[in-house]
C-alpha cells in the first residue's frame, strides 16, 4: 500500500510517532514522558497493539489452521486448541514467546480453561461452555438500594440472565448459574419477586407468550433460547435497552420530563439524544427548567442544539417519609417486646 484513504504511508508512521514518543503526563507535580509502551485510553494505543499482535500470531495461526483447530484472541487473551502432545505445544508456545522481548506469555494448558469470563471444558472431544467466576471475586453488584434509575437494576438483572444462557451449552448448567445468581442479588437487596419478573420476562418473551412460571422444562427449550439469544447481535440489543430506557424515563412513575422541542421535521426518533437522570428534593424542582436554560444559553446557534436534552427526575424521600418507614419496621419488634415482658 503507498496510501490509506488517501493519506501516505510515510505521513501516517511519522504521526504514530508522535503519538508513541510524545505522550507525556504529569505525577506529583512533575511533567513525565512514557518511553515504552502506549498511553492507556488511547485509541491509536488499541491499534498499534492489534497490529503488534497480528504480526506475532501470524505464523501460530498459519500452524492451527492446517491441523483444523480453533484459534480466537481478544487483545492479548488467546485461547486455542491442539491435539498435539504437551511437549510440542511448550516448543510452540517457546517460539512464540521469543518473538520479541516484550512478549512474556503467561500459558494454562488443560482439558477446562478459562478464557476472559468463560470457562471452556473438552468432555470427551466436545468442547462445553459455562460462566467462569474468579476465586477471588466477590458477589457485589449495584446494591438495589442505591441511588440508581429503577432500569439500571432491570438492566443488571438482564445482563446476569443473558450471559447465562449464552455462556451455558447444557441446560444444569443454565440452572446452577441461575442459582447462584439468584443467591448474588439477594445478597445486594434485590427483591425475589424483581428476579422473578426478569426471568419470566424473557422466557415469555422468546419462548411462549403465556410463560408463567421462571423455569425451563427440557433442555430443547433451552436450546431454543440460547439459539435466539446468540443469533441477537450486542448492537441490537443496546439498541434496544436505550429506546426502552427513554420510554421509562417518559412513562415511569414519579418521574417528570420536559424535553427541547424539535425541529420543524418534528423527526424526533432520527436526532440525537442526551439522557440526564436527577434526583432531587421536591423544593429543588425547578432545577430542571434552569438546566434547559442554561442549555439553550450556553449552545444558542450550534449544532449541538440538534441533540434532545431529556431529564429525568426522581423525587427523593423526604425527611417525614424516612421516619415513618423506620417507624413501621420497628413495630413488630415493639410488639414482640412487650410480650416478652
Amino acid at each position: 500500500y503507498q496510501k490509506v484513504q488517501n493519506i501516505p504511508i510515510d505521513i501516517i508512521r511519522k504521526l504514530a510517532l508522535i503519538v508513541i514518543k510524545e505522550n507525556v503526563f504529569v505525577y506529583e507535580k512533575k511533567f513525565y514522558r512514557q518511553v515504552i509502551g502506549g498511553a492507556m485510553g488511547s485509541a491509536f494505543t488499541l491499534t498499534l497493539a492489534n497490529i503488534f499482535m497480528w504480526k506475532w500470531e501470524r505464523q501460530l495461526v498459519r500452524r492451527l489452521e492446517v491441523s483444523n483447530e480453533i484459534y480466537g484472541r481478544y487483545v492479548d487473551d488467546i485461547f486455542f486448541t491442539s491435539n498435539d502432545s504437551l511437549e510440542s505445544i511448550d516448543q510452540m508456545l517457546d517460539e512464540a514467546n521469543n518473538f520479541h522481548p516484550n512478549i512474556k506469555l503467561v500459558r494454562q494448558i488443560g482439558r477446562s480453561v478459562p478464557f476472559l469470563d468463560v470457562l471452556i471444558e473438552n468432555r470427551k472431544g466436545t468442547l462445553t461452555t459455562s460462566v467462569y467466576h474468579k476465586e477471588a471475586a466477590e458477589p457485589y453488584v449495584v446494591p438495589f438500594g442505591s441511588d440508581h434509575p429503577g432500569h439500571v437494576f432491570r438492566n443488571t438483572v438482564d445482563t446476569a440472565i443473558t450471559r447465562a444462557v449464552r455462556y451455558s451449552t447444557t441446560l444444569s448448567e443454565f440452572e446452577e448459574e441461575i442459582r447462584k445468581m439468584k443467591l448474588m442479588f439477594l445478597y445486594n437487596g434485590y427483591p425475589p419477586r424483581h428476579i422473578h419478573r426478569q426471568l419470566t420476562t424473557l422466557f415469555s418473551k422468546y419462548l411462549s407468550k403465556y410463560f408463567i412460571l421462571p423455569m425451563l422444562n427440557n433442555s430443547d427449550d433451552f436450546n431454543y433460547l440460547r439459539h435466539q439469544l446468540l443469533t441477537t447481535s450486542t448492537a441490537t440489543t443496546y439498541d434496544k435497552v436505550t429506546r426502552t430506557t427513554a420510554t421509562n424515563l417518559t412513562h415511569g412513575k414519579n418521574i417528570q420530563n420536559h424535553n427541547l422541542q424539535p425541529t420543524d421535521n418534528n423527526d424526533f426518533t432520527t436526532r440525537k439524544r442526551l439522557i440526564i437522570h436527577l434526583r432531587h428534593e421536591k423544593r429543588l424542582a425547578n432545577n430542571r427548567r434552569n438546566i434547559h436554560k442554561l442549555w439553550s444559553h450556553t449552545f444558542h446557534q450550534t449544532e449541538i442544539m440538534n441533540t434532545v436534552l431529556i431529564i429525568g427526575t426522581y423525587l427523593n424521600h423526604n425527611l417525614k417519609q424516612e421516619l415513618m418507614a423506620k417507624m413501621i419496621k420497628s413495630i413488630p419488634n415493639a410488639r414482640s417486646d412487650n410480650r416478652t415482658k
